[in-house]
């Protein structure tokens, strides 16, 4: 193949990428027990955030957060049993994304524990979110595990999910997309900042817990609080929605758009449409503004996949719409907007939904090529949490995903095409 016939195939195959991520429709449609709906999930088996390691490859903070849900999950009786099950094959690790999950930092999927299931009906695929663990500051996709730990995993899956779910199914279910749109116009980049979509996820579900409520008022007003008491429920919603429009753009022979990326502690990963593998290069730095108390020296990686936001437009390179973050991780108005005018460069096109105001509402750049990005030397602008030793998270900030990953990507696909 020339190359001018490789470069007209692989501009046909980005637009029929973009087309699908445009042409998606994603809803909630229930919330239910993973066991009983994420594909090939078993009881003894653990999800964890980026490309599959062996277990004796994850350590630090993401090596305690698959033990604190085998823990959870009753696979073990201690924290060394754990292991000695782990390394025995008897307790399975299994990457989120490979069962159409999205793992926000470290992940942690089990059986019982209760997830969003969305659907995108235009495609016919669906995909699986967890459910946020709320304010505290100790959670178990921070790496943490213990009874405080335990008892909001227990009241999420007892009190919320139910409460909640029987409200989304006497909704009919819930279209996201809706949602995102307004929130885009009301300061969200629906990464790192959901306040917005958040409030609109409860009032589009006051009508249902008005219903709820005489026989269910105290269980409904738990509930009701949970969705806004820190402004970040959405951020498992908007994960799905990305994560589900990205599967409805995947096997696009001869793509080079990016429609996975994810990180576990050991580095940074991203697959491509037209190529069903995972492309793995080193973890990115990342310039972070940390909560008080805290240092950089601080900062460890120990996985994340809520940068799936960004393979659809949102997050980092729709940082032009939420200079509310800035009081969050730091950073200058100008600069946000010279950020997010910056990813049209390596993008295959503008969202027809997703809009921004401060660029007269210009769509936000979807669709991360690859290809464009080793060509322009321009790296996604990525929006993050930060992790700290000790199972807490310490900060938020801005990453720029790799050269290097995007480098081997483009080599990966010219030796597949080329």
């Amino acid at each position: 193949m020339t190359g001018q016939q490789l470069a007209s195939q692989r501009h046909a195959a980005n637009q029929e990428v973009f087309r699908r991520m445009c042409a998606s429709e994603p809803v909630l449609s229930d919330i239910r027990p993973a066991g009983e709906v994420v594909p090939a999930l078993h009881p003894a088996m653990v999800l964890t955030s980026g490309p599959r390691l062996d277990w004796s490859d994850y350590d630090g903070g993401q090596r305690a957060a698959l033990i604190g849900g085998a823990l959870y999950e009753g696979l073990a009786a201690d924290a060394a049993e754990a292991e000695a099950r782990f390394d025995a094959g008897l307790i399975e690790i299994g990457a989120c994304q490979d069962h159409a999950c999205i793992g926000s930092v470290a992940g942690i999927y089990t059986a019982s524990m209760p997830v969003f299931v969305i659907e995108n009906p235009p495609f016919g695929v669906r995909a699986f979110s967890n459910m946020y663990e709320g304010r505290a500051r100790k959670r178990l996709n921070y790496g943490s595990f213990d009874d405080e730990v335990r008892n909001r995993l227990d009241q999420i899956r007892d009190s919320v999910a139910p409460v909640l779910g029987e409200a989304v199914r006497r909704s009919g279910g819930v279209p996201l997309k809706p949602l995102m749109q307004r929130a885009l116009h009301m300061g969200d980049e629906l990464h790192s900042r959901n306040t917005a979509a958040s409030l609109l996820f409860s009032a589009a579900l006051i009508p249902q817990f008005l219903d709820m409520a005489p026989a269910l008022g105290a269980e409904v007003k738990r509930v009701a609080g949970l969705l806004v008491e820190d402004n970040y429920f959405f951020l498992r919603l908007s994960m799905g929605a990305a994560k589900v429009t990205a599967l409805a753009a995947e096997g696009v022979t001869g793509s080079s758009v990016v429609v996975s990326m994810g990180l576990n502690c050991r580095n940074f990963g991203l697959r491509m449409s037209g190529l069903d593998a995972w492309v793995v290069g080193p973890l990115p730095t990342v310039e972070a503004k940390l909560f008080d108390g805290h240092t950089a020296d601080e900062i460890t990686w120990l996985g994340g996949e809520s940068i799936i936001t960004e393979t659809i437009g949102l997050g980092g390179l729709s940082q032009a719409a939420a200079f509310p973050l800035l009081a969050y991780q730091g950073g200058d108005a100008q600069e946000m907007i010279a950020r997010t005018e910056a990813m049209y460069r390596i993008t295959v096109g503008e969202s027809p939904d997703y809009r921004i105001p401060v660029l007269n509402y210009r769509g936000a750049p979807t669709g991360i090529d690859v290809m464009k990005v080793v060509e322009t030397g321009q790296t996604p602008y990525l929006d993050v949490g930060v992790a700290g030793r000790g199972g807490l998270q310490i900060g938020a900030g801005v990453v720029r995903a790799p050269a290097a990953l995007f480098e081997a990507a483009a080599q990966l696909y010219l030796e597949a095409y080329g």
